[in-house]
């Protein structure tokens, strides 16, 4: 075996996560070597997961504008539309992707290199690529980020034809007349919204009483409403006991305490696992943990101080925007470099139909803290353009001290609400008052005249306050 080639830094996984790590180490002057077992870079983001699911929701909007222009439109999807018609910038949007990390990766020097990685030692990293060959590597730090894929419980049999995926959902030629998605977390809402704003009929069902338990409750509700609204139907409280497909025309989905659901295709979106098979973790000293990522402290140093996890390694949201920061940060600490305080303030963002978002303490947090937090809404008929886009359902909602002073939190759910938030992130970190936005001019008609709004309800909410305890 010839002598390992040395690095300062070995990533693993060239998906969001590492492609970040990877150039954070190369900016500050380190040699990187940046191992992806795929063809492409990019990950499941690129080819399988953010992008591909985004670019249909595009059409989606699109398709559902035009319905909306006028009444002397008479536009109606073909019954057979297929899905590859509404994916038509795909792979477009994948090649300008790639095109550009690309360049990026040569241009910061970064060493690219394609094949399967697994550890011989804590130290040393071995890849096998395609045809066989081995290559051996050491280096000073090492990142994982490897991604991960789709889970499939035991019991439920994914043939990726009639029950799918969220790997093998869009790889279908046309568009069902009929969905069942069981799972409620991100993607499943994502997906049934998507499809049921192109004219499927989604039943989303899931084990809890509402979809996306970690988001503010007011916003789930508002997003259920128009989902129902648009056709769809949600079936909380369920648990599945069956799901097969019937040989003929549908998949049949038994529930224990609900109605039997027959649907053209079905969705299983019950979360992802890491990708962590391959590595030979025994080696480099490290294990999984009962749910099958690697234990992390807030630098994302594992157990082995040297070695890294990042992304969908480790516990928390499956956010491209976190595992950005991650991979910045664990490159940051390996190299003794200032962190920042960045990770504190990442806001979430869903792409459902509507969108939601959040940053900072949500109303049901803050009333756990605060006992008496203030909490302002603007309602999106309150805006004019929301009124001019036709989009006149949407809230935002802006949580403040019991004082009404200080800014403590922002969700939101309407279009542009994945943009809007950052407004909200900005002023957290600045540690801004509510003040600040009553005093701040907004351009007339934009989304972002809602904060003022909300600012000015939590005002007159808190002169009231002090009114009442006068009196």
């Amino acid at each position: 075996m010839s002598t390992p080639a040395t690095f300062d830094i070995i990533v693993i996984g060239a998906g969001p996560a590492g492609q970040k790590a990877a150039i954070q180490g190369a900016k500050a002057g380190k040699r990187v070597a940046l191992i992806e077992r795929e063809r492409g870079i990019g990950g499941s983001c690129v080819y399988r997961g953010t992008i591909p699911s985004k670019t249909l929701r595009e059409s989606a909007l699109h398709l559902d504008r035009l319905k909306r222009a006028g009444e002397a439109f008479d536009f109606s999807l073909k019954p057979d539309t297929q899905i590859a018609t509404l994916l038509s910038r795909l792979e477009d949007v994948v090649s300008a992707h790639d095109t550009f990390m690309s360049r990026q990766l040569r241009r910061n020097g970064i060493s690219l290199f394609h094949g399967r990685a697994r550890f011989i030692d804590a130290r040393t990293v071995e890849m096998q690529t395609v045809d066989g060959a081995s290559q051996r590597f050491t280096a000073g730090a090492i990142i994982l980020a490897t991604g991960s894929r789709p889970r499939t419980p035991d019991g439920i049999p994914v043939d990726h034809e009639h029950i799918l995926d969220s790997d093998s959902l869009l790889s279908m030629i046309y568009l069902p007349h009929s969905l069942a998605i069981i799972g409620g977390g991100v993607i499943g809402c994502e997906y049934a919204s998507i499809f049921s704003l192109l004219g499927v009929q989604v039943t989303l069902i899931d084990r809890a009483p509402a979809p996306l338990q970690f988001m503010d409750h007011e916003l789930v509700s508002h997003f259920v409403s128009i989902f129902e609204q648009r056709g769809g139907r949600y079936l909380g409280g369920q648990t599945v006991t069956d799901v097969r497909w019937d040989g003929v025309s549908h998949v049949v989905t038994t529930l224990k305490d609900g109605p039997q659901v027959k649907s053209e295709k079905l969705l299983v979106a019950l979360g992802r696992q890491a990708n962590v098979e391959d590595l030979n973790l025994p080696a480099a000293g490290l294990a999984v943990t009962s749910k099958g990522i690697l234990s992390a402290n807030q630098f994302c140093q594992t157990d082995i101080p040297h070695i890294y996890a990042v992304g969908d390694m480790v516990s928390g949201p499956a956010l491209a925007s976190k595992a950005m920061e991650q991979g910045r940060r664990a490159v940051r600490h390996a190299l003794d470099l200032p962190i920042g305080d960045a990770a504190s303030t990442i806001p979430l963002g869903i792409y459902t139909i509507p969108e939601m978002a959040s940053i900072g303490l949500d109303e049901q947090s803050a009333r756990e803290r605060y006992r008496e937090p203030l909490i302002g809404r603007a309602r999106y008929e309150e805006v004019a353009r929301a009124q001019i886009s036709g989009s006149g359902q949407g809230l935002l909602k802006m949580v403040a001290d019991p004082c009404g002073e200080q800014l403590l939190g922002v969700q939101i759910v309407g279009d542009s609400a994945t943009e809007l938030v950052h407004i909200g992130q900005l002023a957290l970190q600045q540690s801004a008052t509510v003040e600040s936005f009553i005093d701040n001019v907004f351009n007339f008609p934009t989304y972002a005249e809602a904060y003022r709004v909300a600012a000015l309800d939590i005002v007159g909410q808190a002169a009231k306050r002090r009114t009442d305890q006068a009196a």
